[in-house]
């Protein structure tokens, strides 16, 4: 791990687009090169708009702070560059796109990071694919289907996973990966989350959820709590622990 954060988030305040609804409130965090953080809080509490102002969302508007990304100005970057330069955001509920293969889709995807007279090969490609939808216990076949169209909530997150086994982003947000999924498929993500976090030591991942249920397959190394727009503790995996017999009454205070 590098001495310098990958990511950090100093006095962040950020609204509604066009909209006076302010909802990051001085928000402030700091992640370091393969490390697992976790943000819990509860609804309304702003986790899923750092998301989202992270990756760059439109519907979104920075109006305080900064945010550092490999030294960098993330928001700065417009969200094409902030994805090639390897934040990547797993969707709370991924959009289906009819037509377009998850190979095609994932071909594109990568041939675009590359220079202009660089052309990806496709052997190396296929080769590459075919090893990480076996690390996640996919079939095959699963990767000629239209890009989540008819998809079980399962399947769409399974899919965010391949994509991210594929890119291999520096910074991986999780928006709420476990929403929706059955205790199988929920192993099977956070499995192949803990292989992707082994094989790339370097790969760093935000992990936001409600729940501490995920938290018992994914180990974070830290824990923050999220409450009014702000993150009012941090700690280790004792924390979620904490959240989970005592919920967030508690914290509730602090943000105050």
């Amino acid at each position: 791990m590098s001495d310098s954060p990958i990511l950090s988030i100093r006095n962040l305040e950020a609204k509604v687009a066009d909209e006076d609804i302010h909802i990051l409130r001085g928000l402030n965090l700091e992640l370091n090169r393969g490390e697992i953080h976790a943000i819990m809080g509860p609804n309304g509490s702003g986790k899923s708009t750092l998301a989202k102002i992270l990756a760059g969302h439109p519907g979104y508007e920075t109006t305080g702070g900064e945010v550092v990304y490999k030294g960098e100005d993330l928001l700065e970057q417009e969200p094409d560059e902030r994805s090639r330069n390897g934040v990547f955001l797993a969707f709370q509920y991924p959009v289906e796109i009819p037509g377009v293969s998850i190979a095609n889709f994932l071909r594109t995807a990568l041939q675009a990071r590359l220079e202009e007279d660089e052309e990806l090969d496709l052997f190396d490609y296929q080769d590459q694919l075919l090893e990480s939808m076996e690390l996640l216990e996919m079939d095959p076949s699963f990767a000629e289907r239209s890009v989540n169209d008819g998809f079980s909530g399962g399947e769409k997150k399974r899919n965010e996973i391949l994509q991210m086994a594929m890119l291999k982003p520096s910074l991986a947000l999780m928006d709420e990966t476990d929403s929706g999924l059955d205790i199988d498929a929920l192993q099977i993500v956070a499995k192949g989350v803990n292989a992707l976090a082994k094989e790339n030591p370097d790969m760093t991942f935000l992990i936001i959820t409600h729940y501490q249920r995920l938290l018992r397959y994914i180990k974070p190394d830290f824990v923050h709590v999220m409450v009014g727009g702000r993150i009012v503790q941090s700690g280790g995996p004792e924390v979620a622990d904490q959240l989970e017999a005592q919920g967030y009454e508690n914290f509730k205070g602090a943000a105050v």
